[in-house]
């Protein structure tokens, strides 16, 4: 099975059954489309692509903020044969031409938040890139651009073009973070995607009545993937525009929903939101909010604690996954783990796992290693990057590049990524590890951990520390607090200050690194408001 028959099947079975609903808070508006509503205009994209000589394996590239269009043009694309091709919204010119330039798409579909950066660099893909789609208001759509709504007028709705393609036929470039070096191009298949559909439902038996809260950028494997347990059984998605807690709550309460898949940084501003009563829960109906899991990143142990406190009658689930995996669920905590605390989980459906050594050496309870995983949705490959697929792939397991260990009860726990290890005196530092702890303190924010280069030592641990509203908080505050961590784990430099995110919640820890571990003479700041 494509992942496109899953949607013309929900358009046949749930006609006119809502599929999604965009709102947006900050403009009071509020947008819906049927299940027909949403194949009727994939099936015109792909027609109107198709004339336009756009073929099984051609790639369209999609650069477009969420909006209630963004899943119908994704699909839109797929019905063609041709590979979608996501890109992350916040790069900017040289990374959107540097993907365009390993992708070579032959169209281009974006939205109106791009038109100078593309503007700057469609000439240099002109060899390539044969149509530009604008995908935003007809006024303001560029002269060397065709509108979306003028494009698909007058295409054909009740079906898709007619292509030979199956379930392992490629479907998709998605492009990785580059949290940690430059992005690489992960090239994925239709196999892949209607795994993820399974995975997902199989974790959290997700029902057509059910109704999922879908917050994070859509050209993520993340956020769609936890989505497509509700597409494979047709169930409503609410896609909201803006991470405000009470925009987050009043989604929840008005339009009912039963599942929202939260960011840390979410779901920690939430639970500051309820402490400090900026947030009243009893207006909200909440009731049938039945479960709220969490990835992306390693979840604090505290946090989970601290919403079961509010929240004691949801199922909770923590997910982990990569871009090579086709997004979350090769590992989970499981919703009847949820006691468990702390650790990532196990295997998850048609999944398996091993941590290793260096030589590829199965290793066991709490032994570190890197954690490999193996099952079907595992990559095709990094797109044009031989090298690359060559290291990440051994006979049908994934590297994935993070550092984990079992505990006696086979639950796998994420230590760090490998990169992001510090060497301080020849002991290898975990910064997750200090980063959980200090995120126990009740006036810690959020906190990030670097190495910074020490010519005695190689690196010492450095950390960046973000401080609740309304609290104040001082170094030696920090210093005494980490007196219960072990001596070499303890921060040698403190300073106070933001801890940028990407849209997925991973610290920005390259961009910290040039802050602070590049510049020396930086001083730490003493106190912050």
């Amino acid at each position: 099975m494509r992942i496109t028959d899953i949607l013309t099947q929900n358009s046949r079975l749930y006609r006119d059954k809502i599929a999604l609903v965009e709102r947006i808070p900050a403009r009071s508006a509020r947008k819906e489309l049927t299940w027909h509503q949403f194949y009727t205009m994939s099936c015109q994209l792909a027609n109107g692509l198709w004339q336009h000589g756009i073929k099984k394996s051609d790639t369209v590239v999609q650069l477009m903020t969420n909006n209630l269009e963004w899943l119908p043009i994704y699909f839109g694309i797929l019905y063609t044969g041709a590979w979608a091709v996501p890109l992350n919204f916040r790069f900017e010119s040289d990374k959107i031409l540097m993907c365009a330039r390993t992708a070579e798409p032959k169209a281009f579909i974006f939205g109106p938040e791009f038109i100078e950066p593309i503007d700057g660099i469609r000439q240099e893909l002109a060899d390539c890139v044969t149509l530009w789609i604008f995908a935003g208001p007809k006024e303001t759509c560029p002269d060397w651009a065709v509108c979306f709504d003028t494009f698909i007028a007058g295409q054909k709705k009740d079906h898709p073009p007619e292509i030979d393609a199956g379930p392992d036929d490629d479907a998709a470039l998605y492009f990785t973070s580059g949290t940690t070096g430059a992005p690489k191009a992960v090239l994925i298949t239709h196999q892949n995607l209607t795994h993820a559909c399974e995975v997902e439902n199989r974790h959290h038996g997700q029902t057509h009545e059910d109704v999922f809260l879908c917050i994070p950028p859509l050209y993520h494997t993340g956020a769609k993937m936890h989505w497509m347990g509700s597409l494979l059984m047709g169930g409503k998605c609410i896609l909201l525009n803006g991470v405000k807690p009470e925009w987050i709550l009043e989604a929840i309460s008005e339009e009912q929903c039963t599942i929202a898949w939260l960011l840390v940084p979410w779901a920690h501003d939430i639970l500051i939101a309820i402490e400090n009563g900026t947030i009243d829960l009893s207006k909200y109906r909440l009731e049938q909010w039945r479960l709220m899991h969490s990835g992306a990143q390693p979840v604090p142990p505290s946090l989970v604690e601290r919403w079961k406190q509010y929240f004691p009658c949801q199922a909770y689930d923590t997910n982990y996954g990569l871009t090579e995996s086709t997004g979350p669920g090769c590992i989970h905590l499981g919703i009847e783990n949820s006691h468990h605390v702390g650790p990532i989980g196990k295997a998850g459906y048609g999944w398996e796992a091993k941590i290793v050594d260096k030589q590829g050496n199965h290793l066991f309870a709490n032994e570190t290693g890197e954690l490999i995983v193996r099952g079907p949705g595992v990559m095709r490959a990094y797109y044009k990057n031989d090298l690359a697929t060559k290291e990440a792939l051994k006979d049908g397991w994934l590297y994935t590049g993070d550092i984990a260990r079992y505990d006696k009860d086979g639950f796998i726990w994420l230590v760090d990524r490998r990169k992001d290890m510090i060497i301080y005196g020849g002991e290898n530092i975990f910064p997750n590890e200090i980063e959980n702890f200090f995120l126990t303190h009740e006036k810690i924010k959020d906190i990030a951990v670097i190495g910074v280069p020490d010519e005695r030592l190689g690196e010492i641990p450095a950390g960046i520390i973000s401080v609740k509203p309304h609290c104040m908080i001082c170094e030696q505050d920090i210093l005494d607090f980490q007196q219960a961590l072990p001596r070499y784990k303890r921060l040698r430099k403190i300073f106070f200050g933001d801890v940028p995110r990407n849209p997925t919640g991973k610290i920005e820890k390259p961009k910290l690194r040039r802050l602070y571990a590049e510049d020396k003479r930086k001083d730490p700041q003493k106190l912050m408001h």
